[in-house]
């Protein structure tokens, strides 16, 4: 059987209903040799990243991981972050990743919340992922990427506990000498398709992040999905920038890559400077981005060979002017396609290349390539929750076979969230009559910066422990890249005064760098309902410009990373 009879093979069961570890072997037996993976500067063939995958389940195994176990991944990408979610998905436990940028309290809320059983981290985390698990009693094995178990201390850190240059680890394991050891898996267990993969973190308006459960369905339907809209072939070769923690690298680029039966490229992150020659190096097909990425690369300056590239198609969110779009796609000779999405289903709605757009519409409702697989869209009523007809703003509810079963251990959530089939996303929109889905605003209280969703009662709460602060709120602002700016007002206790630059300091100990806010403002007094909860329509609807006259951390040059 070839690689592309492999990935097009349908029958009576439908093809999303499957296992990540079935997609993979399906993939490799057809082409074994193919290269799957190229990160670090190497580069691992289907046949490699297999073994590589069974030898992780193997060691995993070893150490008592068992099926429905959480194993919390807190690295940067590498290779070892895809022999890790696959390797646990084939014994039917379950990935946790974490934001890297994420601090020890922080870190250590994930780890507790999902009761995991181990932390797989790297030496650059080391400290932040120890400290972490110090905090969380259900944490049995750590596991330290690479071989060596020793911490490379900073000059200032050895001047401060007097320590040597390096630290010795205690009760930690190394993965490389694990690995090595570990014969790949092969008696293996049972593992369904409706079975939890991954736990996706995403903030959310309550203060805490949610876990997301992604089933072994919604991987499958997500590559299965997205070969089909990037019309992706076997000959392609996907690009990604993105985090692993993120669940579009997850989603789109790793399992379209796998159903493409393609080859799959990464780097560490985005840079606006080193992109266009990654991209050129990797000869990049197929390109996904997160909204920022976009605008920084149309403001670089225009170069003679900014056309001469491989990339055909660059697949993301949000959507775009008409006139960007144009200058953009003429500029560097490629197309754009957007979409809608989120974690808590890879079917949202999309764009189709070379066809019928809409201005500032996200396209119409995202269809597999089987007819059985039915994805709807509708706008339901903000107050009621009722269905409504196009034309009409409100809430944006989705219904297909990829809906994630649920919020782990959150069934307060879960009520308000999936009722009656529907996923009720807390996004605002409305469809056209021709089924165009056009976003209004977020009804959640979520700010979007950088990528990144989040929480502004998160942030409030670590400001609110500052000891010279009596109440703060913080909201959205624009930014010029396109998403949001994060802002917080600040009232100070009787007879303190707040100094912004300590508050910006005081939360960088507490919060990642992108959940401090870059404006500040000083307040006797915050505006307030009846039962004194903060005003945030009225602090937005004041004035035109919201950060003039403001504290601004970027402006005052304190760097956070």
């Amino acid at each position: 059987m070839s690689a592309q009879q492999a990935i097009t093979e349908t029958g009576a069961t439908p093809p999303w209903d499957t296992t990540i570890g079935e997609v993979l072997d399906r993939i490799t037996d057809a082409d074994p040799d193919k290269t799957f993976v190229e990160i670090g500067g190497a580069s691992y063939s289907y046949r490699e990243i297999r073994d590589g995958v069974l030898r992780t389940a193997s060691m995993f195994r070893e150490m008592g991981v068992q099926h429905g176990d959480r194993v919390c991944l807190f690295m940067p990408n590498c290779i070892e972050y895809l022999y890790c979610w696959f390797g646990l998905s084939a014994l039917g436990a379950i990935s946790v990743p974490i934001n890297t940028a994420y601090r020890r309290d922080e870190t250590a809320y994930i780890l507790n919340n999902a009761e995991a059983v181990a932390l797989v981290t790297d030496p650059s985390l080391a400290e932040v992922a120890g400290g972490a698990a110090d905090l969380a009693p259900g944490i049995r094995h750590r596991i330290l990427r690479g071989g060596a178990l020793t911490l490379t201390l900073s000059q200032r850190e050895r001047e401060l506990s007097g320590a040597q240059e390096e630290r010795k680890l205690e009760g930690w394991t190394s993965f490389s000498e694990a690995f090595d050891q570990a014969a790949p898996l092969v008696n293996r267990p049972d593992v369904s398709p409706s079975d939890v993969s991954m736990l996706v973190y995403t903030s959310g308006t309550t203060g805490n992040p949610k876990g997301v459960m992604v089933t072994h369905r919604m991987y499958a339907a997500a590559g299965q999905g997205f070969r089909h809209w990037t019309q992706a072939t076997a000959d392609d070769r996907f690009f990604t920038c993105l985090p692993f923690y993120h669940a579009n690298i997850q989603y789109y680029s790793t399992m379209g890559a796998l159903a493409s039966g393609a080859t799959l490229v990464i780097v560490d992150r985005f840079s606006a400077s080193r992109f266009w020659s990654q991209v050129r190096e990797a000869h990049a097909t197929v390109v996904n981005f997160i909204g920022m990425m976009m605008p920084v690369l149309a403001k670089n300056p225009e170069q003679p060979d900014d056309a001469d590239n491989t990339v055909r198609l660059f697949y993301g969110s949000p959507s775009f002017p008409p006139k960007f779009l144009t200058e953009f796609q003429e500029r560097f000779a490629t197309d754009i396609i957007v979409g809608f999405g989120m974690t808590e289903t890879c079917y949202g709605t999309i764009e189709a290349i070379r066809e019928d757009r809409r201005s500032g519409s996200s396209g119409r409702p995202r269809q597999h390539p089987d007819p059985r697989f039915e994805n709807t869209i509708r706008i339901a009523d903000a107050e009621t929750g009722q269905h409504v007809g196009p034309n009409t703003v409100g809430e944006i509810t989705i219904r297909n076979p990829a809906v994630m079963p649920g919020y782990w251990r959150n069934e307060e959530q879960n009520r308000e969230t999936l009722r009656d089939g529907w996923l009720y996303t807390g996004d605002l929109g409305w469809l056209d009559d021709d089924g165009f889905l056009y976003f209004v605003d977020r009804k959640k209280d979520i700010i979007r910066r950088r990528g990144e969703n989040i929480s502004s009662q998160e942030v409030e709460n670590v400001i609110k422990a500052n000891p010279n602060v009596l109440d703060c709120a913080v909201v959205a602002v624009p930014s010029e890249l396109g998403e949001d700016e994060v802002k917080a007002y600040v009232t100070p206790r009787e007879g303190a005064e707040v100094d912004p630059e300590q508050v910006v300091y005081w939360c960088a100990e507490h919060l990642a760098y992108f959940k401090v806010p870059r404006y500040w403002e000083v307040r006797d007094e915050l505006p307030r309902t009846p039962s004194l909860r903060v005003r945030k329509d009225v602090l937005r609807q004041e004035r035109e410009d919201l950060i003039e006259g403001c504290y601004d951390t970027e402006a005052a040059g304190i760097r956070l990373r």
